[in-house]
């Protein structure tokens, strides 16, 4: 980013971060409530998802969740002016690790790893988290179409050393950094086109899910490193870290990218299973069909 537009940025973020967090967070707790009762389309499609994933569920608990959801993302847009000023010296007052040994044993193979990170609790203070635990990140993303906000997300994200690697420039560069034992985070929890994925089971439905992930792991042999950033009822945040899990390599490289994405989608469901109200229940996971295909 060039010096002048982060300088901008800079400013920006200094002047939101000094209306105090209580003030910011009672702000967009009200704006994501008229958001909710406002603005149905995005409400529908949030239950119409709950609805199918947890068909067990009654009603008044279902929009329980979608209220949690839109809640989740009032917490994350309040805290978000906070995230550049997290350091060593005050990550603790933010983030508690689970699990950090399974990211100790994954970096100490030498072959790199790929980070599992989706949509849930807040993720964009894990790129911070991360990069404090465990070490820089390379985070690969798709740009937002909005220049300002990129613009912003992108200073935040990369405050604590971690880079970015927009989606379609990646495969090489992965690899590159890989071989030198480096940490990429992969968000893979969005549907994508036919032509970019694979047809897996999540929450019991079909959805087509993005196959880099996948198909990096076979390639390089690097452990798949699944993170989360879970917000807990104290407030305060769990970085979850689970076992690393191997990539399953075949004679059949077709079969072993849906077998390894199914895998890699299966852990992303348990995870949400367990906070269902801080994913993104609104996106249109399920929005590509398998006759599409």
């Amino acid at each position: 980013m060039p010096v002048e537009k982060r300088k901008t940025t800079s400013i920006l973020l200094f002047v939101f971060r000094c209306i105090p967090r209580t003030v910011r967070k009672g702000f967009f707790l009200l704006l994501f409530a008229l958001f909710y009762h406002l603005v149905p389309k995005n409400r529908l499609i949030a239950l119409h998802n709950l609805r199918c994933s947890f068909p067990e569920k009654e009603m008044d608990e279902l929009i329980r969740i979608t209220k949690g959801v839109y809640r989740n993302f009032a917490i994350v847009a309040a805290e978000f002016f906070d995230l550049p000023y997290i350091n060593k010296q005050n990550i603790d007052k933010w983030v508690e690790v689970e699990g950090l040994e399974n990211y100790r044993k994954a970096n100490a193979r030498g072959k790199g790893s790929l980070s599992i990170v989706a949509h849930f609790g807040n993720w964009e203070l894990m790129a911070i988290a991360g990069s404090i635990f465990l070490k820089p990140m390379h985070i690969v993303y798709r740009p937002l179409d909005n220049p300002a906000l990129e613009n912003i997300v992108a200073y935040v994200r990369t405050r604590q050393e971690n880079s970015l690697i927009p989606k379609d420039k990646a495969a090489l560069r992965i690899i590159r950094l890989l071989r030198d034992n480096q940490l990429i985070a992969i968000l893979n929890d969005q549907n994508v086109s036919p032509a970019e994925g694979v047809f897996v089971d999540f929450f019991g439905r079909p959805a087509c899910t993005g196959t880099g992930l996948a198909a990096m792991a076979i390639s390089s042999g690097a452990p798949v490193l699944p993170c989360f950033m879970a917000r807990q009822k104290s407030g305060k945040y769990l970085l979850i870290l689970k076992p690393a899990i191997e990539a399953i390599c075949t004679d059949d490289y077709e079969r072993d990218v849906l077998v390894n994405t199914q895998r890699f989608t299966k852990i992303v469901e348990e995870v949400i299973r367990e906070y269902p109200d801080q994913w993104l229940w609104i996106h249109q996971r399920w929005k590509t069909k398998p006759w599409q295909a």
